[in-house]
């Protein structure tokens, strides 16, 4: 059986940060759900769905920080840390 490894993967990337981000942005995604099936205003469901957009985008950038640290702190920021990174940003973008 084989595995595929993502770019986040091979960098080991510290994700312990990162859940509870999505956490938070699962929740407000379901309060916008809510927001929609209770027929509330458009304005009101747009700025929420902004809100849980920009908390995803958080959680990424996070994973792209993390990954940015570990290769600063081995001091190896070689080519193929800089290609695994740029995978990253580049799935992330």
């Amino acid at each position: 059986m084989t595995t595929d490894k993502t770019a986040a993967d091979e960098l080991h990337v510290d994700m312990t940060n990162v859940l509870p981000r999505l956490k938070r942005a699962h929740g407000q995604l379901a309060g916008v759900m809510a927001m929609i099936e209770s027929g509330r205003d458009c304005k009101d469901v747009l700025t929420q769905l902004a809100a849980v957009s920009k908390a995803i985008d958080a959680a990424g950038f996070a994973v792209i920080s993390s990954g940015l640290e570990q290769c600063i702190a081995r001091g190896e920021a070689g080519l193929d840390d800089r290609a695994r990174l740029e995978k990253l940003f580049h799935a992330f973008a």
